[in-house]
């Protein structure tokens, strides 16, 4: 029996907090506007790039200043990125957990609102590469919440929706897991709070890698494994 475990990345296995709101308020100064709070700003991220500065902009910009302000945040964030005094760590657990599942023969997949660039940077800067057996992010298709990366994923793989389930800390990955049908399991050290996560009906939320391990081992048990 397979069973695969889908990742999200920001906010999940690399903490971004930091790089992404500095990014986003440094693109918005740029373009002259009010930045986003934090509490704005953690309510997009997995989203596309240009969807979310949609949300976070004032309601009359216009499609240009929109695009003027997603290559904004583009400049900023490589810019906060390559600053060697920033940091972009795992969380504690998450390597860990990543080799436990690895050691254990699951497949592995990454479902990100990234970009291919993106996600080759967070490998430049971490030995993550290695564990994921299939890659997909906002450049191949559909984002987040539409289940097209979640689907690809078992597609790639050969899985099943009930032998797979979706780790994220979003809502949108949980909206993402649920349309495809698969189990989803939120975690809150990242972007989203628990009470948002519940109530978009994640099936399992964690606050701590210790319980997500646990229950990625039950997981494994029930698929007869």
């Amino acid at each position: 029996m397979l069973k695969l475990a889908i990742w999200d990345m920001d906010g999940t296995i690399v903490d971004s907090r930091d790089v992404i709101q500095t990014a986003m308020v440094r693109a918005f100064e740029a373009e002259g506007l009010m930045p986003p709070a934090y509490d704005a700003t953690r309510q997009i991220v997995g989203l596309g790039l240009r969807e979310s500065c949609q949300i976070l902009a004032p309601d009359n910009l216009s499609p240009e200043r929109v695009d003027t302000l997603v290559e904004a945040y583009r400049s900023a964030f490589i810019a906060r990125r390559t600053d060697p005094d920033v940091k972009e760590p795992l969380y504690e657990g998450a390597l860990e957990t990543l080799q436990m599942l690895r050691d254990d023969d699951w497949l592995i997949a990454m479902a990100t609102g990234k970009s291919h660039r993106g996600i080759r940077a967070i490998f430049d800067m971490h030995p993550l590469e290695s564990y994921f057996d299939t890659i997909w992010c906002a450049d191949d298709g559909p984002g987040k919440p539409h289940p097209f990366m979640v689907e690809q994923s078992m597609k790639a793989l050969g899985a099943e929706a009930h032998q797979s389930l979706m780790i994220g800390d979003a809502i949108h990955d949980i909206n993402m897991g649920n349309a495809a049908g698969v189990r989803t399991l939120g975690v809150t050290w990242g972007f989203g709070a628990a009470h948002e996560l519940e109530a978009v009906g994640a099936h399992e939320i964690h606050h701590s890698y210790n319980t997500l391990q646990e229950s990625l081992l039950r997981f494994a048990q029930a698929t007869g494994n």
